[in-house]
């Protein structure tokens, strides 16, 4: 099942200069829904094969690993609640709608806007899978609060 934005599929080839994005899962059914952000792509650390530590010249200390960029797997995420990946997996993927909510260009708004999305829809106060916003606001302080 593909993405969409603003209820376009976006494709397989799908290519954008942006960091990443702010999405909704949705369960068609019952209407509960996730808001997360997922990045395009991660860096990852790679150590250097012995060919290219003997081709460094120059003065100060060598390198000894290199930073690349690697797929995040976004065209397959599901989302981090454990909740929602247990529905998804038990009830098909053709019973959840993923959207687009949002592009970010870096990595700091993309946690700005994934906090107001979650914020504009009330996750904590709804029925949401989301449990936390930034690990710091809980659903149950919420719940015992009232």
């Amino acid at each position: 099942m593909n993405w969409l934005y603003r209820f376009i599929p976006l494709r397989d080839d799908f290519i954008t200069n942006d960091y990443g994005f702010i999405y909704k899962i949705t369960n068609l059914e019952t209407n509960k829904f996730y808001i997360g952000k997922k990045a395009f792509f991660h860096n990852k650390k790679k150590k250097l094969t012995k060919k290219e530590l003997a081709e460094q010249t120059g003065p100060g200390r060598r390198s000894t690993t290199k930073v690349e960029q690697v797929d995040s797997g976004w065209r397959t995420y599901w989302g981090s609640s454990k909740e929602l990946l247990a529905e998804v997996k038990s009830l098909g993927e053709d019973k959840f709608e993923r959207e687009i909510l949002h592009f970010c260009s870096t990595k700091k708004l993309l946690t700005y806007y994934e906090l107001q999305y979650q914020i504009q829809y009330s996750v904590l106060l709804n029925d949401s899978y989301n449990d936390n916003i930034l690990g710091k606001f809980y659903r149950k302080d919420f719940v015992t609060a009232e």
